[in-house]
């Protein structure tokens, strides 16, 4: 994939993601992948994506930059939402969030064969009252 395609694809996966279409993922994740330098498969990643989901049922990703370096890309994101039910231990209080996502992927034959987040989990508990 070009630099474009790949910011194209980033693109429209985060778009699925904030349409909560997590049926898509087959598109986006290969079937065996790592997640955080974890050995999964799409099925695991789709797992943890629903339960944030589920928690967080107004969940965006919001990118603010991206870098392209060959079939890897690095994204920095806003994360947004409210939870409505317990989520990372919190119990929901009706208070939002609004935290930094940094994220690093590569790609391999379209689709997502490494994918790693790193999200800012001590001012996502602060926001929400814990």
């Amino acid at each position: 994939m070009s630099d474009t395609d790949l910011r194209e694809f980033y693109l429209r996966y985060i778009g699925a993601l904030n349409a909560h279409e997590i049926s898509r993922m087959d598109e986006f994740i290969n079937d065996e992948t790592t997640l955080n330098g974890e050995p999964a498969t799409r099925d695991q990643v789709i797992e943890v994506l629903n339960h944030a989901i589920d928690a967080v049922p107004d969940f965006h990703w919001e990118p603010r930059e991206t870098a392209v370096d060959g079939d890897r890309l690095a994204a920095r994101l806003t994360n947004t939402g409210t939870p409505a039910k317990e989520w990372l231990g919190v119990t929901p209080t009706g208070a939002s969030f609004e935290i930094v996502e940094y994220a690093i992927y590569q790609v391999r034959d379209g689709r997502f064969v490494h994918m790693t987040a790193l999200h800012d989990a001590e001012t996502l508990r602060r926001q929400l009252g814990a």
